[in-house]
């Protein structure tokens, strides 16, 4: 069966991964070339990467919609495309080219949080489970039939970089087993509860900085949320610290909301918030390394009664 793989970032190796050598991968789709920001470099995205050491042909159109994009995926001849955060929509006549159609690898459990940051989404508003939808691509974001979810539990160690590993992983089996039902002919077709989708935009820069007036378990997991990208931040006399967890603390402190109120030998600055406080564990000062709370305090960075906006 031939495969057309569209993705880009490194959630999407895995299933590509998974389908190289089980199925022909006749060419990847990724977007275009950018320059880093450090230097000015281009820096291959992780799926052409991938492609070029397995001698997979790589494309890269500026537009899916030109006549010209539509004309090379017709010559593929592809039996089915697979997209996982490729970063473009697809429009409705790239859709109907694939004999099996379009399907798309979603990191969230469908239909909550469909569009982008779905994990950090997940993990920002509480949630205790998350998961990856495989579903039929449709025109509307998100909003196609489901064939299959694989679900995992949000621990309370998680952050947005050890559960997104995890959906990977997940989202690749899932994936394997959702493409082997296709190609039999038995893969079913479930339509969402159109009714019960919520929606997650990416995220703007000034959505990172922290609200102290929130409750001590909402910062604490807006900061695991955003940890490591784009991760949260305070600042404090015009310098932006970056902080990367928190841990809660049972200890009632009093003071205002983002004062610092006291100092946990051998863990960090207490921080006081809307309904208690958290302890800042793992923070990076602007123009400086990563620093755990530790640190901080023997760096003498806060004073009591310093106040993080």
């Amino acid at each position: 069966m031939r495969i057309l793989f569209m993705g880009t970032p490194e959630f999407a190796v895995n299933s590509i991964k998974a389908l190289d050598g089980k199925y022909e991968i006749i060419g990847v789709f990724t977007k275009v070339d950018k320059p880093n920001q450090r230097g000015g470099k281009i820096k291959f995205s992780p799926v052409k990467e991938y492609a070029l050491e397995n001698n997979i042909p790589v494309y890269q159109p500026n537009s899916v919609k030109t006549e010209e994009t539509l004309n090379l995926v017709r010559g593929l001849n592809p039996d089915l495309i697979v997209v996982v955060a490729y970063g473009k929509i697809l429009p409705k006549e790239l859709i109907n080219i694939p004999k099996y159609g379009v399907i798309n690898v979603h990191s969230s459990l469908l239909p909550k949080f469909r569009g982008a940051a779905p994990i950090h989404a997940a993990i920002i508003n509480g949630e205790e489970e998350s998961g990856v939808t495989i579903m039929y691509i449709a025109e509307e974001l998100d909003a196609g039939d489901m064939i299959l979810q694989g679900k995992t539990k949000i621990l309370e160690e998680d952050n947005l970089g050890t559960l997104h590993d995890r959906l990977a992983v997940i989202g690749a089996e899932t994936l394997l087993e959702a493409v082997e039902l296709i190609f039999k002919g038995e893969a079913p077709r479930i339509a969402q509860n159109h009714s019960e989708a919520t929606f997650v935009k990416p995220i703007q820069k000034e959505e990172t900085r922290i609200d102290w007036t929130k409750d001590s378990r909402t910062i604490f997991n807006f900061v695991r949320g955003m940890n490591p990208f784009p991760t949260s931040f305070s600042t404090f006399e015009d310098k932006i610290f970056k902080i990367y967890s928190v841990e809660i603390v049972e200890e009632k402190f009093d003071g205002e909301f983002g004062e610092i109120v006291g100092f946990k030998k051998g863990k960090g600055p207490v921080v006081k918030t809307g309904n208690g406080s958290v302890i800042l564990t793992s923070v990076k000062p602007q123009g400086k390394k990563l620093l755990t709370g530790s640190d901080i305090i023997n760096g003498n960075y806060f004073k009591l009664g310093n106040r993080l906006n």
